[in-house]
């Protein structure tokens, strides 16, 4: 079935979009059947779809959730590239395609333990073989352009330079406490890894047949992002090989290197400062296309497409005045160009650079679309999702990519019955922009009644909500909340002005978005203004707290993983870097540090605030949810504390979480709200 994406109305894209899914409207006089927890524990997911060079196949991630352990997991199906024969293949991830199509990569688990690279034949026998026996899991796989080799990433485990003491011989049978933990690096740990200092992540060549993986880099630093020329004797990498790599001056710093597969020699290929990385060779090997960032003092800024000489030389920026961030980049088969994705304003669509210089935007439409690969004859695939379809794998010619063709449909089964709540797109002014949100409204929605609101703030706080599914929102609304959610300044996919607008004022500036978005809500005539509710999480946690400190409008709060304290946070925090963010030090001026800081608005708070944090959270640590809850506490303002368990960062990766974050904040609101369903007078 062939569906165009680039519809001219929201209300128009709903219609689609429930024909898409199956999804019928309420017959009359029949109970409408609306969306709840119950259908989250069936939601499925795919990914990553992989296009055979001969264009006949396609291979893809499918993704469900393991109720019994609590967890999600993922296999590989494989399907004809009209979506037929649609079967689950093999157990695993990140597959990828050998050049000549006659063999597919993945990892899985495999001995001694942990992801290993195990390549299977896609012929009728299917033999599959184990290629790598690592102590620490692959990254960065890649096939060489022969397909007889295999490059990748993985970590050299080493230990701190001051580790180590000798203490005298313990008595026979002592069992003593393991040794203490040694820190010399500024970074050192990372949201859900953990300790990341304990090695050094170096690039690694192996026989596609298996054997014993070849170290092609070498010394204390980092390497990824890996790129093969196409001739097979290079390998391009992201790294910053100096001896002051580590030095905060030098954070925002990396530079792009080839290393001889053959001998190892290594020469580097960019070196101004600032940040360029994601190296992408053209196809005939002239040119190499990356992403650069200059050096800069700002909150936020968008990178640029460059692309320079196979020798380095040459370097030049193909994007121009192009003010959005740009990723995933993929040469056209002709070289004349690269195609990539870009989220803005809320959605996102396919780009065409030419390397004659300029940007230009390929599709149009409400909806996400993801470009993934394409074939030697420029048939493409990848993920496209919108408000009311929570993501399926379509196909397209690169030539027309606004017409592209279904593959699969991997929710109808659960959804075919179910009524949605509208999703409307608003913008609105708040002095000087203008602000883009969207409105979920519950199934059955009469706008001759008052309902309770729900406003939702993103992270980043250098993020973006979209207009593509979000269950979590939409199932709030089948609990009869109308959900506000918003892009205030800070956020991107609006360009660098808009993202850099909360320059040394964050948060503070951007609430006055938020406070915008609710005042349009109260305009609307169908919100029950003694019932709002405020939410979000890491950089939304931030602002909510920092919201209930600066206004009492709201009947109750819920700041979820955030930081209340940004001299204590940036000391123990995963985000040292966002120190920078920070005209100067707090040791050696607190004024801005403490003006950010949502703990020094406490004694102005009044609305009952809940704080939702995980355990493991390194990013916004818990230290930070515990300090805002003791002053809450001190201070008289109603307040729980909810402790998430075998969580990192966020509230939700766990399933059960996921669902307990749902609950809790419902009965948060309604411990506190008072709504009583009343018509509108």
């Amino acid at each position: 079935m062939k569906s165009r994406m680039s519809l001219p109305s929201a209300a128009l894209t709903a219609v689609v979009a429930l024909t898409w899914l199956g999804i019928q409207s309420p017959i009359e006089g029949q109970e409408t059947v609306r969306l709840s927890l119950d259908h989250y524990m069936d939601l499925e997911t795919v990914s990553g779809p992989q296009i055979s060079p001969d264009g006949s196949r396609v291979v893809y991630t499918r993704s469900w959730f393991d109720m019994v352990n609590d967890r999600r997991e993922s296999s590989i199906w494989i399907m004809e590239t009209d979506g037929s024969r649609n079967r689950h293949l093999l157990e695993g991830a990140g597959v990828r395609w050998s050049p000549d199509g006659t063999r597919i990569l993945f990892t899985a688990p495999g001995e001694p333990g942990g992801a290993q690279i195990h390549v299977r034949w896609m012929d009728a026998e299917g033999a599959t073989s184990q290629v790598t026996r690592l102590d620490n899991g692959p990254g960065n796989v890649r096939w060489s352009p022969d397909g007889d080799w295999i490059a990748f990433t993985s970590r050299v485990d080493d230990r701190a330079d001051f580790a180590g003491v000798s203490l005298p011989d313990r008595p026979d049978g002592a069992q003593w406490t393991a040794g203490p933990k040694i820190v010399e690096r500024a970074g050192y740990k990372r949201d859900r890894s953990g300790y990341v200092d304990t090695g050094w992540t170096h690039l690694f060549v192996v026989p596609a047949e298996g054997g014993t993986p070849r170290q092609l880099t070498r010394g204390d630093w980092n390497h990824n992002g890996i790129a093969w020329s196409p001739d097979g004797t290079e390998i391009y990498f992201t790294s910053y090989r100096t001896e002051d790599w580590d030095a905060p001056e030098n954070w925002q710093e990396s530079d792009i290197y080839a290393v001889e597969v053959v001998t190892g020699s290594i020469r580097r290929l960019t070196d101004k400062r600032g940040a360029d990385g994601s190296p992408v060779p053209s196809p005939d090997g002239s040119l190499i296309a990356y992403i650069s960032g200059d050096e800069h003092a700002d909150t936020y800024r968008n990178s640029r497409i460059h692309v320079m000489n196979r020798d380095g030389s040459g370097q030049r920026s193909i994007s121009g005045d192009y003010d959005r961030q740009s990723g995933g980049l993929m040469w056209a088969p002709d070289g004349s160009g690269l195609y990539f994705s870009v989220s803005r304003e809320g959605y996102r669509s396919l780009h065409f650079a030419s390397v004659d210089g300029g940007v230009e935007r390929r599709t149009e439409g409400s909806h996400l679309m993801t470009l993934s690969s394409f074939s030697d004859e420029g048939m493409a695939v990848g993920t496209i999702s919108s408000a009311y379809e929570p993501g399926d794998l379509y196909r397209w010619s690169l030539d027309n990519p606004e017409d592209p063709i279904r593959l699969t449909n991997v929710n109808a089964d659960i959804l075919h019955n179910v009524t949605l709540g509208e999703v409307e797109e608003i913008w609105y002014p708040s002095d000087p922009f203008d602000i883009q949100g969207w409105i979920v409204k519950p199934p059955d929605f009469d706008p001759n009644r008052e309902y309770p609101l729900m406003l939702a703030i993103h992270g980043g706080p250098h993020g973006m909500y979209n207009g593509g599914f979000n269950f979590a929102f939409q199932e709030h609304a089948s609990n009869d909340y109308v959900v506000l959610y918003t892009n205030p300044r800070g956020s991107t996919g609006y360009g660098t002005e808009f993202a850099n607008a909360i320059q040394n004022d964050y948060p503070g500036v951007d609430m006055q978005d938020l406070m915008r978005g609710v005042d349009y809500m109260l305009e609307t005539g169908y919100i029950d203004e003694e019932n709002l509710f405020v939410y979000g999480c890491s950089g939304g946690g931030i602002l909510t707290t920092y919201i209930v400190g600066n206004t009492d409008r709201f009947t109750a709060a819920s700041a979820n993983c955030p930081i209340v304290n940004w001299m204590s946070a940036m000391g123990t925090s995963d985000a040292i870097s966002y120190t920078r963010t920070f005209e100067v030090p707090f040791w050696e001026d607190p004024t801005e540090w403490i003006d950010r800081s949502s703990i020094f608005y406490v004694g102005n708070v009044t609305t009952p605030t809940m704080l939702m944090t995980g355990e493991l959270d390194l990013r916004t640590p818990m230290g930070q949810t515990e300090e805002y809850y003791q002053a809450l506490q001190y201070v008289g303002v109603p307040t729980v504390m909810v402790r998430f368990q075998d969580e990192w960062h966020g509230t939700g990766s766990r399933p059960s979480n996921f669902m307990r974050t749902q609950l809790y904040l419902r009965k948060w609101w309604e411990k506190w709200g008072t709504h009583d369903d009343r018509p509108v007078s």
